[in-house]
């Protein structure tokens, strides 16, 4: 089944954990004066994307804050180019590699929305008030394996804004953020590019099985579409976009794999619109405020 969504306000359907605030430490009573803020969400590219209402929403009502977001750092071009943060700080595997300069930054409010045993640790390690969200974990898994939805009705956007409203933080509407910067393309998308004025991607890729499009149907779909079409994923999609793209022939090619996130972002941003499963790159196209089909 395909379903179309609307990209530009950030109200696209999402399979992503729902999320609701539960304050772990006391809350400061000065809140009037709270200006450092650590903001912590390791993983992964659409959960990431989903947070950055919360950044741009504190930063601008808040103008004179400072806002650090820790993160993963195979995620950190997600966020390296946002105006709203101050400093991205990443670690690889372990919140010890940077408790260090976590502790001499003198933060006043985690933001915490992950939520697991890492970020337990984190802000048992920091001893300070913190603000963090419950996952809906089994209704998660409900949806994702059964298909069985009695997840909250209401936008995750929504729900992560929540955590702001003892500081009077209000949600702007203006849907999810990215912001790619100037990465070059390979050679390879370059030509394509060049070769068609218009072209249209397809995100081929998926965490659960369930989540993807067959790939007879993507062939069909795409046969279906006159336009040439561009193949994103992750390196793990690469073989998948080969045996897709053999059968296209001259009319697509497979970059999964070959581009980072950032260049994936800029294929999207200059496509005509995006085919999508429930991935990341459906994110980074709501980001990108592109047209999205949506594989479910």
């Amino acid at each position: 089944m395909i379903i179309k969504i609307t990209s530009s306000t950030g109200k696209q359907t999402s399979d992503t954990e729902s999320l609701y605030p539960l304050v772990l430490l006391k809350m400061p009573s000065h809140t009037d004066y709270i200006r450092k803020f650590l903001i912590v969400r390791f993983s992964s590219i659409g959960d990431i994307i989903l947070t950055t209402p919360v950044v741009r929403c504190l930063k601008k009502q808040l103008p004179d804050c400072e806002i650090h977001y820790l993160t993963k750092s195979k995620y950190s071009q997600l966020l390296m180019h946002n105006p709203y943060i101050d400093k991205c700080i990443t670690i690889e595997n372990d919140i010890d590699e940077v408790i260090t300069t976590l502790k001499n930054e003198n933060y006043e409010l985690i933001i915490d929305l992950h939520r697991n045993l890492r970020t337990f640790r984190l802000k048992t390690k920091l001893k300070i008030p913190s603000v963090t969200f419950q996952k809906l974990n089994i209704h998660k898994w409900l949806k994702v394996r059964l298909k069985i939805n009695i997840l909250p009705k209401i936008h995750i956007v929504q729900r992560l804004m929540k955590s702001l409203r003892k500081l009077n933080i209000n949600y702007d509407g203006a849907g999810l953020d990215l912001f790619a910067g100037k990465t070059a393309l390979p050679e390879f998308v370059k030509s394509f590019t060049n070769t068609f004025n218009e072209y249209y991607v397809f995100s081929i890729g998926g965490t659960y099985f369930t989540k993807r499009c067959p790939n007879e149907k993507i062939v069909e779909i795409c046969k279906s579409i006159p336009l040439p079409v561009i193949l994103i994923g992750g390196e793990e999609d690469s073989n998948n976009g080969e045996i897709i793209s053999a059968k296209l022939e001259n009319t697509c090619i497979n970059a999964c794999g070959k581009t980072d996130i950032l260049q994936s972002a800029q294929i999207i941003q200059k496509a005509k619109f995006t085919i999508s499963n429930d991935t990341g790159m459906m994110h980074i196209a709501a980001a990108m405020k592109k047209p999205i089909t949506l594989w479910k």
